[in-house]
């Protein structure tokens, strides 16, 4: 397994994060935590033991509990530290799913599993800490997210010294994603992307959001040499020179990749054997069937 990230620095710079305290810059995780809450909402199920996975504030559990469809909520973290005044947690790494086998009828992941190394894994093991017919929920950031920073940084760090290191992560495609349930074991896999455009003052400001959220380069292959103010300077005019408006602010791009998979279970629905069908598709079309000519 190719190390990619270093889970020892995540750790460190979300807990960072969360002595630093700064409320707005969860707006994504709030934005996310929303979206799986509605996403749940409309499932014509209640789930009695649900977990909510490496959701870093709890933001995500109580959206969950106010949708009315759990009973119990169940929270997994990498510290003690993440755990609120009037609830615990379960301890463990990113990587690590602590819950027996079929222990869970809803597990959700609010933006946490795009900084795992083996990232099916962790899939696989969460197919199997559910129960069968139980749900699985996560928002996951994906390809476009901070491209634009991504280029900026490029094209600074080349320009200045001639060469280049990784200094945004790599986010996977939302058909990866979707390949990975089906390869973990999932039923009814179903996997979009929604894609939001934050604006900022200055690249500056961008980055202050960054290091707030716990975000900023956790790759194990990062350059260890600091960079100078006149970097980030001439990073912050290329910037405002290739995505800003005509008032000044430039953007930032975050693309969320939602999906929703099922653990199997002989009540679900599945496809019907090729040759079964009892009907002509030209006849429930109300069309007429063109035999191909041989070639």
């Amino acid at each position: 397994m190719d190390i990619v990230f270093d889970q020892t620095l995540i750790e460190a710079r979300r807990k960072r994060a969360l002595r630093n305290g700064d409320p707005k810059a969860q707006f994504l995780l709030e934005i996310a935590g929303r979206e799986l809450a509605e996403r749940l909402s409309v499932v014509e199920r209640h789930f009695d033991k649900a977990v909510e996975l490496h959701g870093y504030t709890g933001l995500t559990a109580a959206f969950l509990a106010e949708t009315g469809k759990v009973s119990d909520i169940e929270r997994v973290e990498i510290d003690e530290v993440f755990a609120k005044a009037d609830d615990t947690v379960s301890v463990a790494s990113l990587e690590t799913v602590p819950l027996a086998p079929e222990s869970a009828n809803l597990i959700v992941s609010p933006l946490s599993l795009h900084l795992t190394n083996d990232t099916p894994g962790v899939f696989i093991q969460i197919r199997r800490a559910l129960k069968p017919d139980g749900l699985f929920l996560a928002a996951i950031p994906g390809s476009g997210t901070l491209q634009e920073l991504r280029e900026v940084l490029l094209a600074a760090e080349s320009e200045m010294t001639g060469g280049a290191s990784p200094r945004v992560i790599p986010f996977a495609d939302v058909r990866d994603i979707g390949a990975l349930l089906q390869r973990a074991g999932f039923t009814l896999p179903v996997a979009d992307t929604e894609t939001y455009t934050v604006r900022y003052d200055s690249l500056f400001a961008l980055l202050k959001d960054l290091r707030a959220m716990g975000m900023t380069n956790p790759l194990a292959a990062r350059s260890r040499k600091p960079l100078t103010r006149q970097f980030f300077l001439r990073a912050a005019e290329i910037y405002a020179d290739r995505f800003s408006d005509p008032d000044g602010r430039i953007r930032a791009t975050f693309s969320i990749i939602y999906i929703s998979g099922w653990a199997p279970h002989e009540s679900q629905q599945k496809p019907l054997r090729p040759g079964s069908a009892k009907q002509r598709l030209s006849d429930a079309l109300s069309t007429r069937e063109l035999p191909l000519k041989d070639q």
